[in-house]
């Protein structure tokens, strides 16, 4: 198998092939709608977009959408905090040997930088063994670290009812509670924006909320707008809003594809916490995914978050890699750093 690299600075320059690299990854995070949001809304100053694309034959066999350092001895997968799962765009049907191939040809692009940081990777992605052997194969020493956990449920065949009923007993009973005198209340209302026509004032009472919330600023603080946009235009997006008295004061960004429905970003006014309004427009917001769409699954995104656990019971991890170049000086000392802080855990779990 004949292997070769090129590198592209933007989505618009990849060449049409790859579209075949799109269609055989579906989900939103290896989307174009994704990745145009990241390069438009998410990219840390002094950085600057790389798609690297692998030919085998003269056939695209891989992306890795990549984000390159203006200076500096770190490249890094094009992820942002908002990321839930990453991995390369890789055409069916490759045999375990292609794929290390192709991942050592990848992991000679990264020797030309100290380390190389791959984030969010599901830890049971069938590739992880063949990236790790071509990395090896390539010269690089292979890091994993836990980055972090996603809570998640089947809830296929299941309607709110039967959702409701899997739950702890103490929660499922202050959802049934307070969800019935939030909607008892003659000047509560709940609001769902799917579609561009609504999508502004939507967008401005997302925003409202946020910035009455608990939550500390965002890090890219257009991202969420941005997402919402291009998730609505693709038919995706479920914003929901549970108003007050005409005043927002709770708000939760869904996803909905392919069965899933994935919450990215919630938040609710502290002002109104005695109506516990977070818990409300999550039961609203479910029992309609459940009832009325039918998911066969839903999603609470990135982290462990103590709530999480009580509306979904199964957890997956997300994993990192890093590629350390230890012929770098720079690598050379990450690798010291990481082994002082093993023999550091290894001595405090002894004591």
């Amino acid at each position: 198998m004949t292997i070769r690299l090129q590198e592209f600075p933007s989505l618009d320059a990849l060449p049409a092939d790859t579209d075949r690299l799109f269609a055989a990854s579906p989900g939103l995070f290896k989307s174009r709608a994704w990745w145009r949001t990241v390069l438009a809304f998410g990219m840390p100053e002094r950085t600057r977009p790389c798609f690297l694309l692998v030919w085998a034959d003269n056939a695209p066999a891989a992306l890795f959408p990549l984000r390159r350092p203006e200076s500096g001895s770190a490249l890094a997968s094009l992820t942002t905090p908002y990321t839930c799962h990453y991995t390369p765009l890789l055409a069916p049907g490759l045999a375990a040997p292609a794929q290390v191939d192709i991942f050592a040809a990848f992991a000679r692009f990264c020797r030309g930088w100290a380390t190389t940081r791959l984030d969010a990777l599901p830890d049971d992605w069938p590739a992880l063994p063949a990236c790790e052997e071509g990395a090896r194969e390539a010269g690089l020493a292979v890091v994993r670290f836990a980055h972090f956990g996603n809570w998640h449920e089947d809830v296929r065949g299941l309607d709110w009812a039967g959702y409701l009923a899997r739950r702890p007993g103490a929660l499922r009973e202050t959802i049934r509670r307070k969800l019935r005198r939030g909607e008892r209340r003659a000047d509560a209302s709940f609001t769902l924006v799917t579609n561009e026509l609504e999508l502004e004032p939507g967008i401005d009472a997302f925003e409202q909320v946020y910035a009455r919330s608990w939550k500390e600023p965002e890090p890219f603080p257009r991202f969420n707008a941005g997402l919402m946009r291009e998730t609505a235009a693709a038919g995706l997006l479920r914003l929901g809003i549970w108003s007050i008295g005409g005043v927002p004061v709770a708000v939760q960004l869904w996803i909905v594809e392919q069965g899933t429905a994935t919450v990215l970003k919630l938040a609710h006014d502290e002002a109104f916490q005695a109506d516990s309004p977070g818990t409300v427009l999550s039961a609203v917001m479910l029992r309609r995914l459940l009832d009325d769409e039918q998911v066969g699954a839903i999603d609470f995104g990135r982290g462990d978050d103590p709530y999480k656990q009580g509306w979904a019971s199964q957890r997956r991890q997300r994993i990192g890699l890093v590629l350390v170049n230890p012929r770098r000086p720079a690598g050379l000392a990450f690798l010291a750093r990481h082994r002082l802080g093993e023999v550091r855990s290894a001595w405090r779990g002894e004591r």
